[in-house]
């Protein structure tokens, strides 16, 4: 029987212990602090997987570590002292790691024996998601904690031109809020296709079709830009997030809100396709009485938020969100928990049908069509055991909750530094 374990999939805890200056970088954190407008644009193509590269490594020990000695990263990278050594000085004059001497143990002598931990005081990616009605603009540290967050609504036009003007305008003004540090680039995560050079190469929601984001948005905040599905974002966020997903096995993750998509991650690596569908909104769906007002069979057009709202308000429910229906549903109104029954079934078969074909090791749940309404799982579990031919995969959902969009923007924002930290940071000061 397939249970869907609906406890979070939670980061490790990480310190948020004052600051340390270190004197030897401030000087270039505060020239490089600032967005640069008049830069040149620079575009770079995500990686979105765990990178082997030995300061990658080093430094994904810390971050998931919170306080952590050295001896603690040569059992767990396997390096020699020496190497670990190294990797360590390059990341604390690179600014983005710290010795804590105040938390060493009593008589200790040395620096092998001083705690290492992520610098909160180092440097930073801005994250942007742009939804299809609401798009986010987070400041996330190395560490991978979200240290500001704002959210506007994404402009209703179909020119992109106006729809990334208002969104840079609000990135710069956000930036703002942060003088005095080093900004090591910009993540946009967004649905639709695009490819390694940041071309919107279709978002038939937004309407687009060609759009250089990655280009317009670096040249309009003068900083370097990286841009990915969100979906693959997401699953890669789950990756830097999850140690036990970081390289063993495959994982799918299966996103549902205002579109439905999936992303394949193998053995610490999300896959890219160069080229077929964005999403699985095509997908056929049977026995769908209350959603698909339209009775076009496909799968976007019944279970995304829209659709779930639209059918909520022919039922005679009055509702402007999800939210409203859960409401409603909560109170005991029939109408409102028919159509979260049947929404969930939907998902749930939907999801066997993909997770059959790809077999992977575990499915992970995301998305507000998941996690808005806990009540909506045990639907979706029954469809996924009447359907799926291997009823006993494991099947989790997201602990990012809400936080979905944010944290697939963060994974795009530290993309770069996660995979090769000093390059990282020597570009950003360059």
């Amino acid at each position: 029987m397939t249970v869907i374990d609906t406890r979070p999939v939670r980061p490790s805890v990480r310190s948020t212990r004052p600051a340390r200056t270190l004197d030897q970088l401030r000087s270039a954190e505060q020239r490089t602090s600032e967005p640069r407008p008049a830069a040149a644009p620079r575009v770079f193509a995500p990686q979105l997987r765990v990178a082997d590269k030995p300061a990658a490594a080093v430094l994904r020990v810390i971050r998931r570590g919170g306080l952590v000695l050295r001896d603690e990263i040569v059992r767990e990278t396997q390096f020699s002292a020496a190497t670990v050594n190294r990797q360590v000085t390059a990341l604390i004059e690179a600014g983005v790691v710290r010795e804590r001497a105040d938390r060493a143990a009593s008589g200790v002598v040395g620096r092998p024996r001083l705690p290492l931990e992520i610098d909160p005081e180092g440097p930073l990616g801005l994250g942007i998601h742009i939804g299809y009605r609401v798009t986010a603009i987070t400041m996330h540290d190395v560490a991978g904690k979200v240290v500001g967050a704002i959210q506007i609504p994404t402009p209703a036009s179909s020119d992109p031109g106006e729809v990334l003007a208002v969104v840079a305008a609000s990135a710069r003004r956000f930036l703002t809020r942060f003088p005095g540090r080093t900004l090591l680039g910009a993540g946009v995560a967004i649905g639709g296709r695009v490819d390694e050079n940041g071309v919107v190469v279709d978002h038939p929601r937004l309407k687009w079709s060609g759009v250089a984001l990655g280009e317009r948005l670096s040249g309009a905040i003068g900083l370097p830009v990286t841009v990915a599905p969100h979906v693959e974002a997401m699953a890669a966020a789950e990756l830097h997030l999850s140690p036990e997903l970081e390289s063993q096995g495959s994982t799918l993750y299966f996103y549902g809100r205002e579109t439905v998509g999936v992303a394949l991650a193998l053995h610490g690596a999300v896959h890219a396709p160069k080229s077929g569908p964005h999403t699985i909104g095509h997908l056929p769906i049977r026995n769908a009485e209350l959603l698909d007002r339209g009775r076009t069979g496909r799968l976007e057009d019944a279970v995304t938020d829209t659709a779930f709202v639209d059918a909520a308000v022919a039922a005679g429910i009055v509702a402007h969100t999800p939210a409203d229906v859960y409401k409603l549903a909560q109170q005991g109104d029939a109408n409102a928990n028919a159509l979260i029954a049947e929404r969930g079934r939907l998902l749930g078969e939907a999801v066997a049908l993909v997770a059959d074909i790809f077999n992977p090791d575990r499915v992970i749940l995301g998305g507000q069509a998941f996690t808005d309404y806990p009540a909506i799982l045990p639907y979706v579990s029954t469809a996924l055991k009447e359907t799926s031919a291997e009823p006993s995969r494991e099947v989790r959902v997201t602990g990012a909750a809400a936080r979905v969009q944010q944290q697939a923007a963060g994974a795009v924002a530290l993309d770069g530094v996660y995979t090769d930290p000093i390059a990282a940071v020597a570009r950003a000061i360059a």
